[in-house]
This record gives structure tokens, C-alpha cells and sequence, in this order.
């Protein structure tokens, strides 16, 4: 499935709120940005250095913006809900612990439970005019059967319960791990089979549907 922000430069500039708390410049110079590791950054993030998290910003901005993509299809509410998420990462820099888990598992927690909070809130809405074009160069005929296939599989994949939808896009679409995936969904590894599996069989079903059972055979009711 392709995404819209395959090829977008992301992210904006955030406006981010100002903390009483902080002590430090807006910008160490004796920093090294980008050399450093997320917790680094986090860490400073948490004692109010912005330059700090415009690299956090910088370097996981376009995958969070793809995952938010996959759940909501219109493209200005995953971007804003992006957006959300950064600067609630932000405020909560100080809360974050990195012996409880990864910076990235943290973050992408809080932008699919954005995302799912937004879906549940919020009518299924049409897919965008925009959302995976039928090659130009194929025959009308491909195109309008490409097109069809394309758009019964995302029609498929919005109607899936929104953890399993976030499953899909966090494995199959981003390729992250099983158990990746478990932690950001703040589910066990066990858990998140089973979402996939009944995910995929629900694919199965609403792409594939069984065919009409065929009324009784002549013979049987003429005997």
C-alpha cells in the first residue's frame, strides 16, 4: 500500500510551549546533535534544550508521520496528530525512562494511541482522491481493475478494529518486530499474533467472500 508521505519533506517546524522549568539555553553549543543517541537527546530535551529535540524531531518525525498515515488516511489529521504527539513527547521528556523502554517504542505509544483515540472518536471517513493512483501507462481496463483491488483493500483495512489495523501498519507496512510492535502497543508478543492473525483473516474475508451456495442440484429434487 503506498503512502502519501513516501516522498514529503517532514517534519515542520513544531511550536512548542515553553517550560518554566528550564535552565539551559535553547542551544548547547558544546553539543554534538547529531552524533548523539535518543536517550542523549530525550535527556536533554527534558532539561529544556529545543535543539535537542528538533533532532529527535528530525529523525523520527517521518516515520511516526508514515505510521500515523496508515491509521488515518487524511493526510492534514496525521499530520496534526503528529504534530501532537511530538509536543506531548516534549512536555513529557522529563517522565520518559529509558530502563523501562526504548525512546522510539515511547514515542510511536503515544502517536498510535493518538491515532486510535482519533478513530474511535471520529465516523470512517472517505479515502482520499489522491490515495494510490492506477499507473498512467497501464490499459483502462488495468487501471480500473488495479484501482478496484487498491481500493477494496484499503476499504478492507480501515474497517479493521483499530488495534488490529495498528498492528498491520506497525509489521507488514513499516516492518517493525513482532515484539516491537507488542511494546509500543503495550501488549504482549502473544497478543499481537492473535491481532494479526484475526486481521488477516478478516482481509481474507471481506477481499475473498465465499461465493453463494449454490441452490439444491436439479437431480436430488427431481428424485
Amino acid at each position: 500500500m503506498g503512502s502519501h508521505y513516501a516522498e514529503r519533506s517532514w517534519p515542520p517546524a513544531l511550536s512548542l510551549p515553553r517550560r518554566a522549568d528550564s535552565l539551559r539555553p535553547a542551544v548547547d553549543r558544546r553539543r554534538s546533535y547529531p552524533d548523539a543517541g535518543d536517550a542523549a537527546l530525550i535527556a536533554w530535551s527534558a532539561e529544556g534544550d529545543r535543539r535537542a529535540f528538533d533532532e529527535i524531531v528530525t529523525r523520527h518525525g517521518p516515520f511516526a508521520l508514515r505510521v500515523a498515515a496508515r491509521l488515518v488516511p487524511e493526510p492534514a489529521i496525521a499530520e496534526d496528530l503528529v504534530q501532537e504527539a511530538m509536543v506531548r513527547a516534549w512536555s513529557q521528556a522529563r517522565v520518559y525512562d529509558p530502563r523501562r523502554a526504548r525512546f522510539t517504542t515511547w514515542l510511536y505509544r503515544i502517536v498510535v494511541n493518538l491515532c486510535i483515540d482519533y478513530r474511535r472518536q471520529t465516523r470512517p471517513q472517505a479515502l482520499p482522491e489522491t490515495f494510490d493512483m492506477p499507473d498512467p501507462a497501464a490499459g483502462a481496463d488495468e487501471r480500473m481493475e488495479a484501482e478496484q483491488r487498491r481500493n477494496a483493500l484499503a476499504a478492507a483495512l480501515q474497517a479493521l478494529p483499530d488495534r488490529q489495523r495498528a498492528a498491520i501498519a506497525l509489521v507488514y507496512d513499516e516492518g517493525v518486530s513482532g515484539a516491537e510492535a507488542a511494546r509500543i502497543l503495550g501488549a504482549s508478543a502473544k497478543a499481537v499474533e492473535r491481532l494479526l492473525a484475526r486481521a488477516r483473516a478478516q482481509l481474507r474475508t471481506h477481499l475473498n467472500p465465499e461465493p453463494e451456495r449454490r441452490g439444491p442440484n436439479r437431480k436430488e429434487t427431481e428424485s
